[in-house]
C-alpha cells in the first residue's frame, strides 16, 4: 500500500489516521468503501480547484485504495459543484468509483450493497444539527454493514457527540481514536 504515503502531507493531518483505517481495511480485504461529503479542494480565480490538503482529501486517498484493492467506492455529496472537482481530483480511478449527488441520509438509506468501509463526513461541523445528521447516517446505513464494517467518523467531538455513544450502545467498539477522527468496528 505504498500509494498512502502520497498523501503523507504536512498540513494533512487526518493523514495517520486515514493510514491506520485503510491498513485495517486492508487486513480485513474490504472492497466496497461509502463516504458521504467528497474532498472538494480549495477554489482559486473562479473556476481552478487545487487540493486542499486541511481536509484530508479523503476521495483521492480512498479511490486510490478501491483501486489498489480492485474495490469500489460509492462517494456522495449534496453539492453537485463538490462532486465534479472530486471528479477532477480522481480521474485516474474514475473505474473504482461511483459518484452521487443526493442528500448523505437519502443515500445511505437507499444504498443496495454491503459496506465493508464507511466514512462519514458530510454537513460540516459547524451547523447546529451536524451531531444528530451524523446519527442518522449511522441509522440508515447499520443494516448494511458486515461483521467487521470499519466505520470513520470525521470532526471527532463537533459531529460524534451522539453517534459514538449510538454505535458503542449497538456492538461497535472504538479501535482507533485521534484529534479528529474515531474508527468504529462493527461486532454484528
Amino acid at each position: 500500500m505504498d500509494f498512502v504515503e502520497n498523501y503523507n502531507n504536512k498540513k494533512n493531518f487526518r493523514f495517520e489516521s486515514f493510514k491506520f483505517a485503510l491498513t485495517e481495511a486492508n487486513k480485513r480485504n474490504h472492497k466496497i468503501l461509502v463516504e458521504t461529503g467528497v474532498a472538494r479542494g480549495k477554489e482559486k480565480f473562479l473556476f481552478f480547484t487545487k487540493t486542499n490538503w486541511k481536509d484530508g482529501m479523503s476521495t483521492m486517498i480512498f479511490s486510490d485504495y478501491a483501486r489498489y484493492v480492485n474495490g469500489k467506492l460509492y462517494s456522495c455529496d449534496i453539492e453537485k459543484k463538490n462532486v465534479d472537482n472530486a471528479r477532477k481530483f480522481t480521474k485516474k480511478n474514475s473505474n473504482y468509483i461511483t459518484f452521487v449527488v443526493d442528500d448523505s441520509l437519502n443515500f445511505l438509506k437507499n444504498f443496495k450493497f454491503e459496506i465493508d468501509f464507511l466514512y462519514l463526513d458530510s454537513l460540516d461541523g459547524q451547523f447546529e444539527n451536524a451531531s444528530s445528521h451524523q446519527l442518522q447516517e449511522i441509522k440508515n446505513s447499520i443494516d448494511k454493514l458486515k461483521k467487521n464494517s470499519l466505520v470513520l467518523l470525521d470532526d471527532k467531538g463537533v459531529k460524534t457527540k451522539l453517534s459514538v455513544k449510538y454505535m458503542q450502545e449497538n456492538n461497535f467498539e472504538i479501535i482507533n481514536e485521534t484529534e479528529n477522527q474515531v474508527l468504529l468496528t462493527f461486532n454484528k
